[in-house]
């Protein structure tokens, strides 16, 4: 590595951390004004409000690194070639043989890492701090009173309730029907109150507790032994009463299943549940999150491509204003995105096929992107 190149790869990382510190100190001053009464109400005292802010915040900057992180790339490149252009610093090294590409190149292996970080944060943070991102401004705790919506596992075991809580994985009113192929009869379990625990190498357990049965349990039929304890298990049971204590384990019914009610919900799984996901027919709205599959797919590339088309516009013609060529860039970048998102949006609503909804920016923009980049004078 020649001294240029730590030259630009500092400048690189400089400059994409102010583009990363202003666009996030940008958002969450906006969010923040905008919505101050929400962290407000909740608390009494200073301290306490501003820790609820920064508690917030700081899992929500995960979530709008996601969204910004191609731009963020781009601007940081962008900056990185037009202060060289500024300074003149080009010149002589064109005039030294050095080719406009092999400059360029530590620029464009520090835009693929920070592409690469975006992905990892993509498919290990966000899912595992989806529950935290999920819970409103104005429900840290996640006492909120969230609906509840029926689902049946792969087994055929129906699960439902009324309300629920994200605060101890809660889920009231919990009902749950049991076919006959695991009890031996059709078996309905009701509880004023279930418990989600996750387990390992299962999706996880509902605790029943004060459950009742139908049929009842009575002396005649109190044996259970030939329960298939894979999906119901008796724990507590009392001797003269019908009402009891249970788990009921499940694969794919877990608490953040039965509680999702958006249709933006999978934007916050990794990449294998969204798959496993679409394998699962009793899902709604398949078509938008095979669209989102297909564009984690192809994200890298888009990126890639993104900052290939913006370091052309900028170094076609040297002559051009750095401002100018700044101005190119950023209308160049505002164009992708649009075709980018109108795809996406075509796609959600069945008037393209969920694949090429995600793969035709790349169709379009790739040759284009490869002829600009060409014609970059060396």
């Amino acid at each position: 590595m020649h001294l240029l190149d730590r030259e630009l790869i500092r400048s690189y990382l400089k400059s994409y951390l102010i583009c990363l510190v202003s666009l996030l100190s940008l958002y969450i001053v906006i969010d923040l004004f905008t919505n101050i009464d929400d962290f407000a109400d909740r608390h009494q005292g200073l301290l306490p409000v501003l820790k609820h802010i920064g508690v917030h915040y700081t899992y929500r900057s995960s979530y709008i690194f996601d969204k910004l992180c191609e731009a963020i790339v781009l601007l940081a490149a962008m900056f990185t070639v037009a202060w060289m252009q500024r300074n003149n610093e080009l010149v002589p090294l064109l005039s030294a043989g050095v080719s406009t590409r092999r400059i360029i190149l530590p620029v464009l292996g520090c835009a693929c890492f920070m592409l690469t970080l975006a992905v990892l944060n993509q498919e290990l943070i966000i899912p595992r701090i989806a529950d935290r991102l999920l819970r409103g401004r104005d429900d840290p705790a996640g006492e909120k009173p969230l609906p509840v919506h029926g689902k049946f596992d792969r087994n055929g075991v129906h699960f439902n309730g009324s309300t629920a809580t994200r605060k101890g994985l809660a889920v009231h009113d919990f009902t749950v029907v049991v076919p006959d192929k695991f009890t031996g009869t059709m078996l309905r379990l009701e509880a004023p109150q279930a418990i989600f625990t996750p387990l390992a190498g299962r999706s996880g357990r509902w605790e029943l507790t004060d459950t009742t049965t139908y049929p009842p349990r009575t002396e005649d039929n109190s044996d259970h032994e030939a329960w298939d304890t894979k999906v119901v298990e008796t724990i507590d049971t009392v001797e003269k009463g019908r009402k009891g204590r249970y788990y009921v384990y499940t694969q794919d019914v877990d608490f953040e299943t039965l509680t999702r009610e958006s249709t933006t919900w999978f934007q916050r799984v990794s990449t294998w549940k969204l798959y496993n996901e679409l394998e699962n027919s009793d899902s709604p709205k398949l078509t938008p999150m095979a669209v989102l599959f297909h564009q984690r797919l192809t994200r890298p590339i888009m990126g890639v491509l993104l900052v290939f088309l913006g370091l052309s516009v900028i170094l076609r013609d040297q002559n051009r204003n750095v401002i100018i060529s700044s101005g190119l860039c950023l209308v160049l970048c505002a164009v992708f995105f649009a075709a980018q998102y109108t795809c996406k949006m075509l796609g959600d609503n069945d008037m393209l096929l969920p694949a090429l909804a995600a793969w035709l920016p790349v169709i379009a923009f790739g040759p284009f992107g490869w002829v600009l980049f060409d014609a970059v004078h060396t």
